[in-house]
């Protein structure tokens, strides 16, 4: 049976959180709203866009009007980030380590599939990576373990040969829900505001494959 490492994107592969507080900065600025730090670790962190925009614009959006106001926002965050794009410290060594030492690797997202292209393709991963799943491609969103069970699905691995890299307390419990082991990236939480997760880094410097390897020991 094949072992497998599936990654989130935003948090976890990049730092993207700063680039899209600004996205949303300029798109309610539009709309002359202005959301503090707080409201935004509060509420949009690893929050998908229809929870975001609902609970900003005070309604609820969905259907026709959630698409044209994510596409607006995903490209205000596209035509910004296009310019940094970096992985977090560690992340490419580990991450072709993990292809050396043979283990099947996925990237599951809640982000739309063009921001998934803009960053896999910058770092030129897409070669490397045996099953990619952002938001058009799953019905349910984290916290539901939908696109985490769909990502082993498409490797052909069982669950619980699956090791997730998450930074959101809706990411882990998604993957939790899912019967996976998970490693907590401190990238935009502290170790309380997430739910137990069975390891802990700040970036991929903390981690090898050996470590990866005793998860499935347990």
């Amino acid at each position: 049976m094949g072992k497998a490492v599936i990654f989130d994107m935003d948090g976890v592969i990049c730092h993207t959180n700063p680039f899209h507080s600004k996205a949303f900065r300029i798109f309610f600025e539009k709309r002359s709203l202005f959301p503090t730090e707080e409201e935004f670790a509060q509420h949009m962190y690893g929050k998908s866009n229809s929870y975001i925009l609902s609970h900003f614009l005070g309604r609820k959006i969905e259907g026709e009007e959630l698409l044209i106001l994510e596409d607006e926002k995903e490209s205000l965050f596209r035509d910004i980030y296009q310019h940094h794009v970096s992985p977090i410290s560690g992340f490419l060594e580990f991450f072709m380590d993990l292809k050396k030492a043979g283990f099947l690797t996925g990237v599951a997202t809640s982000a739309p599939f063009a921001n998934l292209e803009l960053i896999g393709g910058k770092l030129d991963l897409f070669p490397h990576i045996e099953s990619i799943l952002a938001s058009e491609h799953v019905i349910k969103h984290k916290p539901d373990p939908e696109v985490y069970l769909k990502s082993a699905d498409n490797l052909g691995v069982s669950p619980a040969h699956c090791v997730v890299f998450e930074d959101s307390f809706s990411g882990v419990t998604a993957a939790k829900n899912a019967g996976m082991k998970v490693v907590g990236v401190l990238s935009s939480h502290k170790k309380e505001e997430l739910p137990l997760c069975d390891f802990y880094i700040e970036d991929f410097r903390q981690v090898g494959v050996q470590k990866v390897l005793s998860f499935f020991n347990k």
